[in-house]
């Protein structure tokens, strides 16, 4: 492993790697002029491998366009083609029969699938916050707050969402609370804080906290019994080692905005837990799934390295440094960045590929599907220039201070 760059150069990295290689991947080849909204499911060089359309990707992708043009630099183009998604996800993507979105539409909006989870309303709601921020549109940001409702209402209602299995051995996960999380998180940063935001923030720090972060074992559970206790059974043993890190960066977020010493050590255990657990010794990468007990695991991609937790470990271990000042945290960032750039990275076409067998060669030649578009990777690119920025920025200040 090289030594960690300068903050400026790892700012730069990130930036160029954003503007230059991603994005232009995507755009304009995504934006559906015929029927509207985006197409995102593209083989290695952006031919269309299939028309259909991801309900929640239209959000993430809406989202990401403006979080660019917040953060990164104005451009009013991203904020036509994300309005352009957000009027396809609206129009066409919401069940008339009782208000919630569809999963799988066709190219044309028609639907094909409906979840019994709620996410594509989350990331509805990003979006309708970050287009609230954009246009000072006070009607986006009534759009925000209703998806926002509409989605922990469904996910947090007694009852309220179909049991997928039988009563006899109920069990709850992480994914309800983590992206209430930050999708509040969001909300509070376009829209700015309310009530509402914070008492969910603060619910979901408390259940993240006390029902699947387990101290004793240094392991972060994926999925618990209600009251916090592990099931002995395949989907209670299992570890989903990238989830658990995009959560601990969640937790380091809030922690930083609140300037929470607390919250600082709970994301950085969580991290660090998770990353001892995942990181695969023999090969480097991620591993998908991991054991709590060292057993065997039931799903057969267990061993395979997905793009997603590579991007969450990006932005977790860079944010950890930032705010403890720690410098292992950045040797893990720059570990973690070596092997992703060095396996995922397509230095002919641009972006990552989805998907990489346990040795880290290509599963195949996807870079956009139902699952994978312009959202995990671009917003670790941009969080991680923000927060090597803020490096910098810091290093700065404490040396006029002194």
């Amino acid at each position: 492993m090289s030594h960690p760059p300068a903050a400026a150069e790892l700012a730069a990295f990130y930036c160029d790697q954003l503007v230059n290689d991603c994005a232009p991947f995507w755009f304009p080849r995504s934006l559906d002029t015929e029927h509207g909204g985006f197409l995102h499911c593209f083989d290695t060089d952006g031919t269309i491998v299939d028309s259909d359309k991801s309900v929640w990707a239209q959000g993430r992708m809406a989202w990401m366009l403006l979080a660019m043009h917040l953060d990164l630099e104005a451009n009013p183009q991203a904020v036509e083609w994300a309005s352009h998604a957000l009027a396809f996800l609206e129009g066409k993507c919401v069940d008339p029969a009782d208000g919630r979105m569809f999963f799988h539409v066709t190219r044309e909006g028609l639907p094909i699938r409906k979840r019994r989870y709620a996410f594509s309303e989350s990331f509805a709601a990003i979006a309708w916050a970050a287009h609230a921020a954009a246009t000072k549109s006070d009607h986006s940001a009534a759009r925000a707050r209703h998806w926002f409702s509409a989605f922990t209402d469904w996910h947090f209602t007694p009852g309220k969402i179909p049991p997928k299995f039988t009563d006899n051995r109920p069990l709850t996960g992480i994914g309800p609370r983590m992206i209430a999380l930050v999708t509040a998180q969001e909300l509070q940063l376009r829209l700015g804080p309310d009530a509402t935001t914070t008492t969910w923030i603060d619910r979901c720090l408390e259940e993240i906290e006390s029902l699947f972060v387990k101290p004793d074992l240094h392991a972060v559970m994926e999925t618990v019994a209600p009251d916090g206790s592990i099931s002995p059974h395949f989907d209670g043993r299992t570890l989903n080692p990238g989830h658990a890190i995009e959560a601990a960066w969640f937790i380091l977020e809030e922690a930083r905005r609140r300037d929470d010493s607390r919250l600082l050590r709970l994301g950085c255990d969580m991290l660090d837990w998770m990353w001892e657990r995942g990181w695969d010794r023999e090969h480097g990468g991620f591993l998908y799934f991991t054991s709590l007990d060292d057993k065997p695991i039931q799903e057969y991609w267990h061993e395979m390295k997905f793009w997603w937790p590579h991007n969450e470990a990006l932005i977790a271990s860079l944010l950890a440094h930032r705010l403890t000042g720690e410098s292992r945290y950045l040797d893990l960032h720059q570990h973690c960045r070596e092997w992703a750039f060095r396996h995922f990275a397509d230095p002919v076409h641009g972006e990552w590929f989805g998907y990489l067998r346990r040795d880290g060669t290509p599963a195949n030649s996807l870079k956009g599907g139902l699952w994978k578009s312009f959202f995990h990777h671009p917003r670790a690119l941009l969080l991680c220039h923000l927060h090597a920025a803020a490096l910098g920025s810091d290093k700065h200040n404490a040396e006029v201070r002194a």
